[in-house]
């Protein structure tokens, strides 16, 4: 008996991938010009910031002597926990976060985390820029690292709302009544477990290692490369064809999981990894968007509740409450729009778009680390 081919249109599982032409390449750019505006925010913020400026040494000081007035302070030694007013308040109220930073790192977050871009890398090199976590409070620390996991939850809901079917489909799957729910429920489980495995194994030394912007940039720039390849000839449009979601095996679901692992490298995303794997082990294109999301899901919800139990206590402490909510919020919004964008996009185009951007960002983060903006 021939394997199941992928449903054309599956309204039932999910968001609706009709393919779009103008409308999509219009909505994909102003995504990702979201992104790019987040980032400019937060390296306006670096370049103008006192206590980053005291950091950053000559480049960062002429500027500072040209556009401002406050060299006199900048230079008279380093920056004390409470450079301005703003950070002096954000401190006396436990908020070392704020308003205005929780919304760029949740429009970063939301958009980013189910595209091939990483939202990981975004996330670690725009903490940095608005300097978040990078002093030498270790609290502070151990917060901003952990809350580029957690706030991941806001896009983990929004998969919850536009996947409700599929999701009661599983649960259903789970008791029984659903044989389609209950495959696909066995082929995540298991496509999640080598990521668990190698997470809590290693999790200490990725960190460790990893969290920087070096490992990002390069991270960004083969995964870029990559796509181009991946995007040339004729070899993507062949890709609407395979296997259905509700047809995949063990054999592949452990390869797509084992494959899934490489995205621990900050900037590598699990998205692009999850879903080329897929497309490679012979899933038809709709299914492995879908099971990305799906894989996603469950991934990001255990690295988050992991996170949170570990780290909750110092994430209130040093960010408080409302400003980390505030980012929920953002991340969820932004993420239903770069969802329902990608199911629709995906259809009629290649991932070429997202190799580029890779390779632009990943330039662009270069140069902010050899000026002296980010620290490497």
């Amino acid at each position: 008996m021939p394997r199941p081919t992928a449903r054309p249109d599956r309204s039932s599982s999910g968001p609706s991938d009709r393919p779009w032409s103008l409308g999509a390449r219009a909505t994909g750019l102003a995504l990702l010009l979201v992104v790019v505006l987040g980032f400019a925010g937060a390296a306006a913020a670096a370049v103008s910031s006192p206590g980053q400026q005291a950091q950053v040494g000559t480049a960062s000081a002429r500027f500072q002597a040209t556009t401002t007035t406050t060299t006199t302070t900048t230079v008279a030694g380093p920056a004390d926990d409470a450079d301005t007013p703003e950070d002096a308040d954000r401190a006396e109220y436990g908020d070392k976060l704020g308003p205005v930073n929780a919304i760029l790192l949740g429009l970063v977050e939301g958009v980013t985390e189910f595209l091939p871009i990483s939202s990981t890398g975004h996330l670690l090199v725009e903490s940095d820029l608005l300097g978040i976590g990078t002093g030498d409070d270790p609290a502070e620390k151990e917060a901003a690292d952990a809350y580029a996991i957690v706030i991941q939850a806001g896009a983990i809901l929004a998969v919850v709302v536009l996947y409700w079917r599929r999701l009661l489909s599983m649960l259903n799957g789970l008791i029984g009544r659903d044989p389609d729910g209950r495959r696909v429920l066995i082929s995540l489980v298991v496509a999640f477990l080598p990521a668990a495995v190698v997470g809590v194994t290693l999790e200490s030394e990725i960190k460790d290692r990893l969290f920087g912007p070096w490992p990002v940039v390069v991270a960004w720039a083969v995964g870029g490369v990559l796509l181009l390849w991946l995007s040339s000839g004729d070899w993507w449009a062949r890709q609407k064809e395979g296997t259905a979601l509700e047809g995949m095996g063990i054999r592949q679901a452990v390869i797509i999981g084992v494959a899934q692992c490489l995205a621990m490298w900050p900037g590598t995303s699990r998205s692009l990894v999850v879903l080329v794997a897929a497309i490679l082990v012979g899933m038809s294109l709709a299914a492995a968007v879908e099971f990305s999301f799906l894989l996603g899901l469950v991934t990001l919800s255990a690295a988050t509740v992991y996170d949170a139990a570990g780290s909750g206590g110092v994430i209130v402490e040093q960010f408080g409450v409302a400003s980390p909510v505030l980012g929920f919020v953002t991340a969820f919004v932004a993420a239903v729009i770069a969802v329902r964008w990608m199911v629709g996009y995906l259809q009629n185009h290649s991932l070429a778009i997202f190799g580029w951007y890779r390779l632009g960002i990943a330039g662009v983060t270069a140069v902010l680390i050899v000026a002296g903006v980010l620290e490497a």
